[in-house]
Order: structure tokens, then C-alpha cells, then sequence
């Protein structure tokens, strides 16, 4: 079966990417994958050494890039085709990241659901411009039909079974913490659609976001966030905050904008012993908020946070 790459309003550039051809690359990407790069990294700063202790899968997939696409000024998001029917992960989760050529591993987390990867064996990753090498290359040389190698691997992620209690979810995220905390919307919003299709699965509650960044250009994925809040609007609700806003706030974004912070008001607002709190931004937005928290007798079970980069 062919898996051809899907356009999005024009904004990824896609190819279609064989399943038998993907396979024939698996040796070459992973030829290049030398233990070295794989087991370390080069600065102590780097993605493998923060996260030396963290669980990860035993597969390390070869994956061929089939979609690229500019998110916002910064940030480039990448569709992944990946060969490997082992590879597998739960929303929320990041993958090491292996380029050929280049010694140093990333790590990004994944911002799409595990069901666009049963459905179409595609992974999506959003990736900020930064001078880290994998950074680098993404943004100055990957191209279509490139190839890479990824392996799953993190204790953040969202996978309620289907007998689980019904909860309520809370997402805060800033900048490209957002990353995994679509990931576990979207899944959320596959759960919907598989409770409201066919009665089972997991009965979920409200799901809100609490999303934070510098700037409206800068607030990724508002399109495919505001979708799924007009698709489920008795389920989703999201509220989005930007700090440094100098532009007019378009009128379609203008309902949900808040300028200045997410306060703490906001969050004590959604306390109850039903709801889940997961938490991914700039590392001192994560303590505070874990902190705030924890100080307003949220049992720690129910605090999740991504703080490794």
C-alpha cells in the first residue's frame, strides 16, 4: 500500500513515500547510526545525556521525511514516514532523533496522535530554530525524501485505558511546549470520536488548554487547535495568552486571546479531584506551576510535567 504525504492549505510540500521503498532505505539510514551517536552525545547540554535515566522503546526505526511545512517564523514541522510496524508510541512521548552525518542526537516531541500513525504510519514533529545541530538541520538542509532514524522513548504521556474513571484533563503549555500537549489533545479528541461512534472506549470530561507565547505568530497550531474546540465544544475549551503581542489581534483569534500571563487564578479555577494536569513549557513556567499546584493540595499523581530540554 502507498502512504502518500497529506496537503494541509497548501503548506506541505508532500511526496508520496512507499512503504516498499521505505523498507529498501531502513539499511542505509541506519548504517550511518554509529554507536557513538547513538549511545552519546557531544556536549554535556545535549538531549542523551538529560535523558539518560529516561525509560525508551528498544526500536530505533528508519523513517524518510515526506512533509515539511514553516508552522511559524521559528518553527519548521516535519511529517515522518516510519517503516518499522513495531514503532509505536502514546501521546505525549518525544523521540531521539538520528541524522546521518551529524553526531549529535535531538530529541523532539511528538505533536501528532498515535492514530495518524496506526492510520497512515506518519509521525509529525515541530521544531524550533535554534543552533543545536539536529536544529540546524532541520531547518538549513532536511528535504523531502530525507532520511532519518527515530526511537521513542519519556514517562510524559496520556494513555487512560478504556475502563478508567471519567477525568477532566488540563493542558498548560508555553512556546513549544506545546508540542506533546497537542499530541495528548488530539488522542483526546480520537477518544471522542471513538466514544461518540461507538459507545466504548474512554469516557473523557472537559479537556482545557492553557496555552502561552510571546506573540499570536508564535501561538503554533491555532488552526488545528481551534478546529477541535468547534468540533467538540461542550468537550474543548482553550485559551490562549500572548506577553508581548505589538500587532492587532485578528478577529477569528480575538475570542480566545488573553494578553499577559496565565495566571494563577486560572489554574486554581480548574482544581478538582477529577482532573489531570499536564504541564510542558520554558523550565520556570513548569516549576512555578507544578509548584502551585502541589501548594493547593492537587495530589502529585495527578501533576505531570516535560522539563527535559
Amino acid at each position: 500500500m502507498a502512504y502518500a504525504a497529506v496537503l494541509t492549505a497548501g503548506l506541505f510540500r508532500g511526496s508520496v513515500c512507499s512503504q516498499a521503498a521505505l523498507s529498501r532505505a531502513i539499511p542505509r539510514a541506519l548504517r550511518h547510526l554509529t554507536l557513538t551517536s547513538i549511545m552519546k552525545s557531544k556536549r554535556k547540554t545535549d538531549h542523551l545525556e538529560k535523558t539518560a535515566n529516561a525509560v525508551r522503546q528498544e526500536v530505533v526505526s528508519a523513517a524518510k521525511v515526506c512533509g515539511i511545512a514553516n508552522e511559524s517564523p521559528t518553527v519548521k514541522r516535519l511529517r515522518l514516514l516510519v517503516a518499522d510496524q513495531d514503532f509505536s508510541f502514546k501521546a505525549g512521548q518525544w523521540v531521539d532523533f538520528f541524522i546521518p552525518g551529524v553526531s549529535v542526537v535531538g530529541g523532539f516531541s511528538i505533536c501528532s496522535s498515535p492514530g495518524l500513525l496506526e492510520q497512515e504510519r506518519v509521525i509529525e514533529l515541530a521544531v524550533k530554530y535554534t543552533n543545536h545541530p539536529p536544529a540546524l538541520w532541520i531547518h538549513n538542509q532536511c528535504a523531502l525524501d530525507s532520511e532519518v532514524a527515530v526511537r521513542v522513548g519519556g514517562e510524559f504521556f496520556f494513555d487512560p485505558q478504556p475502563a478508567a474513571a471519567a477525568g477532566n484533563l488540563v493542558l498548560i503549555a508555553g512556546g513549544v511546549g506545546i508540542n506533546p500537549l497537542l499530541s495528548i489533545l488530539r488522542h483526546s479528541a480520537d477518544l471522542l470520536r471513538e466514544r461518540a461512534d461507538t459507545g466504548r472506549g474512554w469516557e473523557t470530561g472537559t479537556i482545557t488548554l492553557l496555552y502561552s507565547a510571546k506573540n499570536t505568530s508564535e501561538l503554533l497550531f491555532k488552526k488545528n487547535i481551534l478546529d477541535l474546540v468547534n468540533e467538540f465544544p461542550k468537550k474543548i475549551a482553550c485559551s490562549f495568552h500572548v506577553t508581548k503581542q505589538t500587532t492587532q489581534i485578528s478577529a477569528e483569534l480575538k475570542p480566545y486571546i488573553t494578553e499577559g500571563r496565565i495566571t494563577e487564578k486560572e489554574i486554581r479555577d480548574h482544581i478538582s479531584r477529577e482532573t489531570l494536569f499536564y504541564i510542558c513549557g520554558p523550565p520556570p513556567m513548569t516549576d512555578f506551576f507544578s509548584k502551585l499546584l502541589e501548594n493547593s493540595h492537587v495530589p502529585r499523581e495527578h501533576i505531570c510535567f516535560e522539563k527535559w530540554w
